[in-house]
């Protein structure tokens, strides 16, 4: 299962090593304790577990669920939040495989450090995060979507990609990456914002070059993600003539996705679940 894929990235990661070489086990630090409304989705009927995805300079880590059973999938990729592939990404890869899906979600932090001991987010961002760059990620995104074709189980002919926070940033630029995409679900991604040599570009700023249509899902609470941030990115979507929609639900809070989290928002978070696998469906990802 682990033929070599190289990535289509030029992006240079030859000096760099390896910080990650594994998964964690449970949740990061920086998010205990959990919460008591924390879903937990079982592995009956699935294959899932940790995976090695070739890259460029070697292999990163990633966790992989599917049907247990003979066949080519839908493929999604799952995007981490800042925390990294801790249990709940794991836990949203399988209920995408109880969907009849293989979902791969790639530690894409792997160089630059191992977040899920570390308890200070301001620290963890400035360290780690600040230092992941896009390009980076936009090959290891690649990586796994090779990986998943050759190991025959995944159809990536309906490749789809969600990611949240973070991954909701990340969505729209691999949205606007790669062209065989065939839809993107953002929750809650950063929009606008400061730019640097390792993140050169917004989402606003590639909302005319979007490949797949993306269905943004944002909270009208949300501290860190202003509406009229949002608002811009709608007027950059219409202006494209791009089929993409973002939908704000009024009274959520940044992560209102996050089951295992005090800003968690079941009713919202269920809604935008069934609105994902209807635009995934209406798009050819599914």
């Amino acid at each position: 299962m682990h033929e070599e894929i190289r990535p289509s990235s030029p992006f240079d990661f030859s000096r760099r090593g390896f910080v990650v070489t594994s998964l964690a086990a449970g949740f990061a630090a920086a998010v205990r304790p959990v919460a008591a409304a924390t879903i937990t989705t079982d592995t009956a009927g699935l294959e899932a577990g940790e995976v090695k995805i070739p890259v460029s300079d070697g292999e990163i880590p990633a966790y992989m669920a599917r049907p247990a059973k003979d066949g080519a999938f839908p493929t999604v990729l799952v995007v981490q939040e800042i925390f990294g592939v801790h249990e709940h990404i794991k836990d949203i890869c399988r209920r995408f495989a109880k969907l009849g899906y293989l979902a791969i979600a790639p530690e894409l932090y792997a160089r630059q450090g191992d977040v899920s001991g570390m308890t200070d987010i301001p620290k963890l961002i400035k360290e780690v995060v600040s230092k992941v760059p896009d390009a980076q990620v936009m090959s290891d995104l690649d990586a796994a979507v090779g990986w998943a074709e050759k190991s025959g189980h995944g159809d990536v002919s309906k490749l789809g990609i969600t990611g949240f926070c973070w991954g909701g940033r990340i969505t729209w630029l691999y949205s606007a990456h790669n062209p065989k995409l065939k839809a993107g679900v953002a929750w809650y991604g950063r929009v606008v914002g400061p730019t640097d040599d390792l993140h050169p570009k917004n989402p606003v700023d590639v909302a005319a070059n979007l490949h797949a249509p993306v269905l943004g899902l944002y909270g009208g609470q949300d501290s860190g993600i202003p509406l009229d941030a949002v608002k811009q990115m709608q007027e950059a979507i219409a202006k494209a003539d791009k089929p993409s929609e973002i939908h704000v639900y009024p009274d959520a809070q940044h992560g209102f996705h996050a089951d295992y989290r005090p800003s968690y928002n079941k009713a919202d978070a269920d809604d935008g679940w069934q609105r994902l696998q209807a635009w995934f469906q209406k798009h050819g990802a599914a």
